[in-house]
């Protein structure tokens, strides 16, 4: 098939990461100058500030980590909390139905598993060209004799 992508590929959220790093590294600059600028402040009460800045900039870099990895040997799912490594037979169906916050990827075992890294959010269109991409590469190289 020639409309298979190339790999190994990685799907991600770019507008949607980019918004949140951006987010970040200004909520980050805003916190951290507003603890600085406070006189009042005393050493703890502006490490207190930065801490939580970090924090959150934190918690929004690992929102924007999600993504899906494709190669030769199967796929790599990194969703906020966790990563998952599957191999392209226990891949039954790549699902991403109107109204989806993102795709969904059907296994072998009976389990559906979340794949952040697709996500029509705010790049709706890319996200149904990858998951058409994802769906094309699993249909290509798993195999549906599983149990």
């Amino acid at each position: 098939m020639s409309d298979l992508p190339a790999l190994p590929v990685t799907f991600r959220p770019g507008r949607t990461r980019a918004v949140l790093l951006t987010a970040g590294v200004a909520i980050f600059a805003t916190i951290t100058a507003v603890a600085l600028l406070l006189e009042k402040l005393g050493p703890g009460e502006r490490l207190s500030f930065v801490f939580t800045a970090a924090l959150i900039f934190g918690v929004l870099a690992m929102l924007a980590r999600v993504k899906v990895v494709a190669d030769d040997s199967g796929v790599t799912v990194v969703n906020v909390a966790s990563r998952r490594r599957l191999e392209w037979a226990e891949i039954i169906q790549v699902n991403l139905r109107p109204g989806d916050p993102w795709v969904f990827l059907n296994l072998s075992d009976g389990t559906s598993l979340p794949a952040l890294g697709i996500q029509p959010g705010i790049a709706k269109q890319q996200a149904i060209t990858d998951a058409r991409a994802l769906r094309a590469l699993v249909e290509a190289r798993g195999t549906r004799d599983l149990p």
